[in-house]
């Protein structure tokens, strides 16, 4: 690594979500969605790219917009729909598709690049042999359209995984009858836009689940596929949102077998409690230079609608599970951050109040005791200012890993009127380490107190205790 990376990993100002990684060339490249901050809808803004190389993922590069909702030619009368999680893949022509599903009209588009993360031109809609368009068929095996994966064997074939299927029918369902199976999958002719007949399921939902394995943790949406070591890879969000799970194959079309979740952004599963506040997430798992990634992402802002990028190196078990990764701070750096100069509160991995967590959904609930990330102003792309907000009596931020050696004092940087004490501990439930009295105002003031930790690699938790309300700018070693 060049330098240090962390959680979230792009910049602060930048909102992808739905991240699907893949490595093309010599570098590792972040399809998304692409939210608003502080937006009343999901994925308000044109899809963007990242990349990085895949011996530094330290050193992200914006790519660019890499398309429009302008640039698809079939525009409704009144209004753009709104575009949600997208894929690429690179076809047997060495070009690169873009798949993308324009919610308002139920339809998945594919558009097309010479290159990964160029400007995409239009080629057409998914569709049946008949010309049919998917998800419009009024057979009872079509099925509602939503989030597309596409994947490449090692073949050469295409297949295209999709769907979403809540127990009961909801906002996005209402046109179609809810999906009693799992996601569709389809292989795709060398067009790039017919689907194979016929169509087959993989994955279990909450209507077909009993006595699968899958109880609990049923396919919901997100769907993604992966090939490991001769092995396939079902990944999706769970009907419980904050987790991404997976299910075993020997075929990219065949019967999957659950496994578990990969990671849950409350840390769910690790944790008998939720340690962040949950929502939805979404993305997949790659080989990047010999290792595995889990890409996420976490919410902000008090709603669902401004979601951030997050990752975390992922262990493969010898039977070729994974063992669930635990959200840090740390994410793709390789191991602990060095517990030298300063870090922005921002880069917290866990945060609750002293009333616990709620779910995030579409409208902001009251500010109440709840902490939370925001930044000032309005969407922006560059001179972010991330930090926690509402940091009243009882919240509590944790950052996960620091490498401490010989660290003498700890400060915190704050605004907001308030007095009281930062009490610091070296884990969640851990030992304290140091107490910052705190007396600020409106302008930012950094407080420093003796820290009394020893060497090694440790979380640090910060609860605040006392009056009035902070914004929790950022923490210095």
């Amino acid at each position: 690594m060049k330098k240090q990376v962390f959680n979230p990993y792009l910049p602060s100002y930048e909102y992808v979500p739905d991240g699907e990684p893949h490595v093309f060339g010599d570098r590792v490249y972040i399809y998304g969605s692409h939210d608003c901050f502080n937006s009343n809808e999901f994925c308000a803004n044109d899809y963007v790219c990242w990349s990085a190389p895949v011996d530094d993922l330290s050193d992200w590069r914006y790519e660019g917009v890499i398309w429009k909702k302008t640039d698809d030619p079939e525009k409704p009368p009144f209004f753009l729909p709104t575009m949600y999680a997208p894929d690429v893949v690179q076809g047997k022509d060495g070009r690169y598709y873009l798949y993308y599903f324009k919610g308002n009209e139920r339809r998945i588009g594919v558009a097309v690049c010479d290159t990964p993360a160029g400007v995409y031109k239009y080629l057409g809609r998914v569709k049946y042999p008949d010309g049919t368009i998917l998800g419009r068929s009024k057979t009872e095996t079509d099925i509602h359209q939503f989030d597309p994966g596409v994947f490449r064997d090692d073949d050469g074939k295409i297949y295209l995984y999709t769907g979403m299927a809540p127990k009961t029918p909801n906002i996005f369902t209402a046109f179609k009858a809810v999906n009693t199976h799992g996601a569709m999958v389809a292989e795709i002719e060398d067009d790039m836009l017919t689907v194979k007949l016929p169509l087959g399921r993989v994955g279990r939902s909450q209507h077909s689940s009993k006595g699968t394995g899958y109880e609990g943790h049923e396919f919901f949406e997100a769907a993604s596929m992966r090939k490991f070591n001769g092995k396939y890879y079902f990944i999706y969000s769970s009907v419980n949102g904050h987790e991404l799970c997976y299910a075993m194959s020997d075929s990219p079309t065949g019967e999957f077998t659950y496994k578990g979740t990969l990671v849950s952004i409350a840390d769910l599963g690790l944790s008998d409690k939720p340690l962040n506040y949950v929502g939805n997430t979404h993305g997949s798992v790659e080989r990047i230079n010999g290792k595995y990634y889990v890409f996420y992402h976490r919410q902000t802002n008090r709603h669902c609608y401004s979601r951030q990028a997050c990752a975390e190196e992922i262990e493969m078990l010898p039977d070729g599970t994974f063992k669930q990764a635990e959200v840090t701070s740390c994410g793709l750096n390789g191991g602990p951050l060095k517990a030298e100069g300063a870090y922005e509160a921002r880069i917290a991995c866990h945060l609750f109040s002293k009333k616990g967590v709620y779910f995030y959904g579409g409208i902001k609930p009251p500010k109440g005791c709840h902490p939370y990330f925001t930044q000032t102003g309005k969407d922006r792309e560059e001179n972010g200012d991330q930090h926690i907000a509402n940091f009243s009596d009882g919240a509590t931020a944790g950052f996960k890993y620091f490498e401490f050696k010989d660290n003498k004092s700890i400060s915190v940087t704050v605004s907001g009127k308030a007095q009281g004490k930062m009490l610091v501990k070296d884990g969640l439930n851990g030992t304290m380490v140091a107490t910052i009295d705190i007396e600020s105002g409106k302008l930012p003031q950094t407080f420093t107190a003796k820290l009394d930790v020893e060497n090694g690699v440790k979380p640090l938790y910060f609860t605040y205790q006392g009056k009035g309300r902070l914004n929790f700018l950022s923490i210095s070693f």
